[in-house]
């Protein structure tokens, strides 16, 4: 049922536009962080981790945790559609479609909570949902940040996996 519905919305977007715009922007996301040139197609719910490893400095005298990954599902209306992982990468667990991103802007996000942010998409060729995916909003977010304690000399090479969730706008050239 669920890919009948998926399959109608995609039918009714593409005969009319108006529909795709529908979704709205995430609230309380700052003018620099909005695609411009872009609307909003589709949004999915992340739940997971965002990996940390404790490294000691150049000259060994300071450590601290420094970003390796995230590893997350996506979801949609209660159903595990995706991955996001390494890269950063997005990956449709439905139709192995997928996009890697990199960086462009930040949004503090408040204290114990990883940046919102945006980022410019990259397909990776196969057919599918990510496609014509051109950035991705990460808002909405909750934890994630690296520990506060913890890395030190004893403990270099600690993995630290903090629990985050996220929403993740998807969207494509309007």
């Amino acid at each position: 049922m669920q890919s009948r519905i998926t399959a109608l919305s995609s039918i009714l977007a593409a005969a009319f536009p108006a529909f795709a715009a529908a979704l709205a922007e995430p609230p309380g996301i700052s003018p620099e962080l909005r695609p411009a040139g872009e609307q909003p197609a589709f949004v999915l719910k992340a739940a997971g981790v965002q990996i940390y490893n404790c490294k000691a400095s150049a000259d060994g005298y300071e450590h601290k945790w420094a970003f390796v990954a995230p590893d997350a599902t996506l979801s949609e209306d209660g159903a595990i559609v995706g991955h996001h992982g390494a890269g950063p990468v997005w990956e449709s667990t439905v139709d192995r479609s997928g996009i890697k991103g990199a960086t462009k802007q930040k949004q503090d996000a408040g204290a114990g909570n990883i940046a919102w942010l945006q980022l410019a998409a990259t397909a990776n060729g196969t057919p599918g949902r990510f496609a014509d995916v051109t950035s991705v909003l990460r808002v909405a977010t909750r934890g994630g940040v690296e520990p506060a304690s913890g890395c030190d000399a004893g403990h270099v090479g600690q993995e630290a996996r903090v629990p985050y969730t996220a929403d993740y706008y998807f969207y494509k050239r309007s």
